[in-house]
């Protein structure tokens, strides 16, 4: 990396600050217009960006890249787009509610205000994934935008097609006072990281995910890290199992499982995980009669991530592990050109094995069995807290149980991953998935400054209370306080 590119991300930065100062806060309308034309850019790009992901990944079916990419990401901003001067507006809240109910009640006559105003933290940076390198750059700006902030964006170096299609389309659509996209390796991910942003937005390993954290301390930069980890399925006794197997295996093998919230292990009662096995089977061979060249079935990103997943496999296989491999057409995948792994189960893992110590992010599918629901919960609850966590069933106390005693970044019930689809809640991982969350008016929260604002009433009702002290009127209070 050449000090030019460190020079001009410091004067990005700076030069965004500075008219932020100068020009003060966006209007609603300018905030409109800033989504509107992220907007027509993927409108007008669409094309170009399918073909550069394909690229990019080797093999990615641009129709579903067209669902996950650019619907979906449309559809984030549109929201923002339509809720932006609701958000805006300032919010009330209670003035002296600690104070006895007459007391409080006369201050508000008297004209005490309070409020929250939420006012833009200035300039956001986003580092973002390989995995869905145009929804998690465009996605998180729905709310970054309509909060009223600038962005300086930093895409994966694994996705080089896409990122540098990404740059050209920022800089055609906005001003780099605005937006402005820096391409380049980790060591430009590393300076990028360790500028005195308002606000830094990482998505990506644990890992990783640290040394963002670490980086960002030294400017004591806030961040929200959304980060992934091995989120669990729990399939209940009662549950519906060719509904169950459909919808875990269309989710781990959405983009191949390379998904942060994919289901990365499954829980099934004793006795049901051949049930388990012979309905995903079904589930596969109706969505994919082949997989090896079929571009519905999507590539491994990369050289090295194949091997690591095929390394995980053959650990788990040596360990003892019943590895079942879904092949519906019986494709020889040893020699190829672009890193597909078929569907892959590994049937009643233990934990010395690899596999059940690492997010797999691959189509790969560790599957254990329980004795009984409680098992469920305590495992859970003995690992890192998940992303998120899938319940397949009927029972609702067991639902409740599995809600209200586990802890996760978020939930979907009967299925997995649609709760990150849910525009109005909340998205974000807890403790090792991840710190804070965006989405809707939670991510409008959190790249804004929440400005706590008083007005006092006009009467001097306090100067009893001030020196020089009236014993009679202290008395008073020390008695209302104590009784």
């Amino acid at each position: 990396m050449s000090n030019e590119t460190i020079q001009e991300m410091e004067n990005t930065l700076k030069l965004q600050k500075k008219l932020y100062v100068e020009e003060g806060i966006p209007s609603a309308e300018l905030r409109k217009d800033r989504l509107a034309r992220s907007i027509d850019m993927l409108k007008k790009y669409h094309e170009e960006i399918l073909s550069a992901i394909t690229a990019d990944f080797g093999s990615r079916d641009p129709r579903a890249g067209f669902m996950s990419e650019i619907m979906s990401t449309i559809g984030s901003l549109n929201y923002a787009r339509e809720n932006v001067k609701n958000w805006m507006k300032d919010e009330k809240r209670k003035s002296n509610p600690s104070q006895p109910f007459v007391v409080r009640t006369l201050m508000g006559l008297l004209g005490a205000k309070s409020k929250i105003k939420y006012q833009p933290l200035g300039t956001v940076g986003v580092i973002s994934p390989w995995n869905f390198p145009i929804n998690l750059v465009l996605a998180p700006l729905g709310t970054i935008f309509a909060a009223g902030n600038r962005v300086m964006i930093k895409p994966s170096e694994f996705t080089p097609e896409t990122s540098e299609l990404t740059k050209k389309m920022f800089q055609e659509y906005f001003d780099p006072s605005e937006a402005a996209v820096f391409t380049g390796g980790t060591d430009v991910g590393a300076a990028f990281s360790s500028l005195p942003f308002d606000h830094l937005l990482f998505t990506g390993s644990t890992n990783t995910g640290k040394l963002v954290m670490k980086s960002a301390a030294e400017n004591l930069v806030p961040v929200t890290l959304e980060l992934g980890g091995k989120s669990p399925v729990i399939v209940d006794d009662d549950a519906d199992m060719k509904s169950a197997t459909t919808r875990i295996m269309r989710g781990k093998t959405m983009n191949a499982g390379q998904i942060c919230l994919a289901p990365d292990y499954v829980m099934v009662p004793k006795g049901k995980s051949e049930e388990f096995y012979e309905k995903s089977k079904e589930a596969i061979e109706k969505s994919f009669e082949t997989l090896k060249y079929n571009p519905d079935y999507t590539s491994v990103i990369n050289e090295k991530h194949y091997e690591r997943l095929n390394d995980l496999i053959e650990d788990a296989k040596a360990k003892g592990a019943d590895v079942k491999v879904i092949n519906p057409a019986d494709e020889d995948f040893s020699q190829q050109e672009v890193h597909k792994i078929p569907p892959t189960l590994i049937m009643n893992p233990t934990e010395d094995m690899q596999i059940m110590k690492e997010e797999i992010f691959g189509p790969v599918l560790p599957v254990k069995e329980y004795e009984n629901f409680q098992e469920t919960i305590n495992y859970v609850n003995s690992k890192d807290r998940p992303l998120g966590l899938y319940y397949f069933g009927k029972n609702k106390e067991r639902e409740e149980k599995v809600l209200n005693n586990t802890i996760s970044g978020g939930v979907t019930i009967n299925d997995v991953i649609w709760h990150i689809g849910q525009e109005d809640l909340p998205f974000g991982g807890v403790g090792p998935s991840g710190i804070g969350n965006y989405h809707g008016f939670d991510g409008f929260k959190t790249f804004s400054h929440a400005k706590a604002v008083y007005r006092q009433f006009s009467a001097d009702l306090l100067a009893p209370m001030m020196p020089p002290y009236s014993g009679k009127q202290f008395e008073s209070t020390k008695e209302q306080t104590l009784k």
